[in-house]
């Protein structure tokens, strides 16, 4: 199993954007997010680690790293605490001594930290060009169109409860506080579903598609009482208000590039090459390969079952590859490998480099807050009515 090395070259060649150090010095730089000078760009591993650990160090208990599963290594080994959105959004908040949070993960991870964190924390991302392909595909003037159809076609008595996966920008959270929503996790996902209908007739699902089809797949629902929203060109077949009446599930047309790689033909080769291997998958992935899998769940429930699996376990898994090699090199007396013989790292994950990381910690030892993440009041308002909702489930 192995990285497509031109894939991660190629990406590491888009995240570092480059100053001629003649014309600006570093201090000059003050707030600009899209560019790190060449000073960090051309320092070398070993130096990198040297400011980075001297940085932390200086900071001490006013600093907190977070490092999302999917980060590569190079990062990983500089986190306190490492975990998937939510978990670290929560840490980040039991931390109150902690004045700097730095995110390493994506841009909607650090707007959950800030929703969640106090008021006198400062949320870093230290390099916003890393986004979310999935979370992009779902914006607020997109689903509020969608919301004002929807209510057209069926009317203010509807019952629709909006339902925004974690992996989602705050002002759609926002939206599904406002409007009676929640917010939901891989892990929590059908307890959400369950709590939806609870409190209407219909769910509108966003941004995952193949997340939102899953978990009403497992909660009971008919895939022929889902039907697919797309936001582009929303009702274009001739039957799309009938299938909208006829709907429980409204599911928005989003996906995680990730998890789309994964496909059928991959888990029926690795069960031809290894009869006694178990194949365990992401709820992002595909509905088929979902089904075709003997284990399926979140990124924390993947970990946990490798984790308890005895010694000799053979897993083939459908998730992030930095993630699967760390689980391999974790747990040397299991067989791991990941099921996409050749993977591309999630390229925006990617754009934590160690260089962005040493950069935006060295700024905050002189005195300057570097690529803050900051959500606006009324956003984090009812951002958090959604999110507490959530937190307020069991199962």
């Amino acid at each position: 199993m192995a990285i497509d090395t031109a894939c991660a070259e190629s990406q590491e060649s888009r995240i570092l954007p480059l100053l001629n150090p003649k014309t600006r010095a570093r201090h000059d730089l003050s707030k600009r997010s899209d560019v790190i000078p060449t000073f960090y760009a051309e320092m070398d591993g070993d130096e990198l680690d040297r400011r980075i650990a001297a940085a932390r160090a200086a900071l001490g208990e006013r600093l907190v790293i977070l490092g999302h599963h999917y980060q590569r290594d190079e990062i990983i080994k500089y986190a306190d605490y490492r975990g998937d959105s939510f978990k670290l959004a929560q840490l980040a908040a039991e931390r109150p001594e902690a004045d700097y949070i730095v995110f390493c993960g994506v841009h909607f991870m650090a707007e959950s930290a800030d929703v969640l964190s106090g008021p006198h924390q400062k949320v870093i991302l230290p390099n916003p060009a890393a986004g979310c392909s999935m979370a992009d595909m779902a914006n607020i003037t997109e689903v509020e169109e969608c919301w004002e159809t929807l209510t057209d076609v069926l009317g203010e008595d509807a019952g629709i409860i909006p339902v925004t996966y974690m992996n989602s920008a705050a002002n759609l959270k926002a939206f599904c506080g406002r409007h009676g929503g929640i917010v939901c996790t891989s892990s929590n996902a059908p307890a959400v579903m369950k709590w939806a209908f609870e409190q209407g007739k219909r769910v509108l699902f966003f941004p995952d598609e193949h997340l939102g089809r899953n978990t009403g797949l497992k909660f009971g629902i008919p895939d022929d009482a889902m039907t697919i929203w797309n936001p582009k060109n929303p009702m274009a077949e001739n039957d799309a208000e009938d299938r909208i009446e006829r709907a429980k599930i409204i599911l928005w047309k989003g996906y995680c590039t990730t998890h789309m790689r994964f496909n059928v033909q991959q888990i029926e080769k690795a069960r031809v090459d290894y009869p006694d291997i178990k194949i365990i998958v992401h709820p992002e992935c595909r509905r088929e390969v979902v089904e075709a899998a003997d284990l399926y769940g979140s990124t924390e429930y993947i970990i946990q079952q490798i984790e308890k699996a005895p010694a000799g376990t053979k897993w083939g898994v459908a998730t992030e590859i930095n993630l699967v090699h760390r689980l391999a090199q974790e747990h040397p007396d299991q067989f791991i490998f990941c099921l996409d013989p050749i993977v591309c790292p999630c390229s925006t994950m990617y754009r934590i480099h160690p260089a962005y990381l040493a950069w935006v910690l060295e700024g905050l030892l002189d005195g300057e807050v570097i690529n803050q993440i900051s959500v606006d009041p009324d956003t984090v308002h009812w951002a958090r009515v959604a999110l507490e909702r959530m937190l307020a489930l069991k199962g």
